[in-house]
């Protein structure tokens, strides 16, 4: 598994424009299996940790409100940067990235991120 991450990590790095950090954190325990950043000051185990808490609330939220949907996304839109939260389609993983926003093509990184979330359903 950490080969097919570390690979992983190696493609949004040299695919993504404007890569800041990303990390693949397990839905039910909290466990982040793969990190890294590009900024030193940025961690993204921590923005994680804290992303998983918005996770857990709307999968909590679909669920009160009897909704058959999956989430696909959760994007977080700040001054400088934009975050993404790419939830497998099992529900079980989720893929967080930051990017800088003046850097970043959004329609290149969400069709990449779509691939990666498809290979990490399968593979983990």
């Amino acid at each position: 598994m950490s080969d097919f991450l570390q690979q992983f990590g190696d493609e949004v790095k040299k695919n993504i424009p404007g890569y800041i950090a990303v990390a693949v954190t397990e839905i039910k325990s909290g466990i982040s299996y793969f990190s890294d950043s590009a900024v030193s000051s940025f961690d993204p185990e921590l923005a994680s940790a804290f992303n998983l808490e918005v996770v857990k609330a709307k999968l909590n939220a679909i669920s009160a409100l009897g909704l058959a949907q999956n989430i696909d996304d959760i994007m977080i839109t700040l001054t400088n940067q934009i975050h993404i939260i790419d939830i497998s389609e099992n529900n079980e993983y989720f893929i967080y990235l930051a990017v800088d926003s003046n850097k970043a093509n959004l329609g290149m990184t969400k069709a990449l991120l779509n691939k990666f979330k498809k290979d990490i359903t399968e593979k983990m």
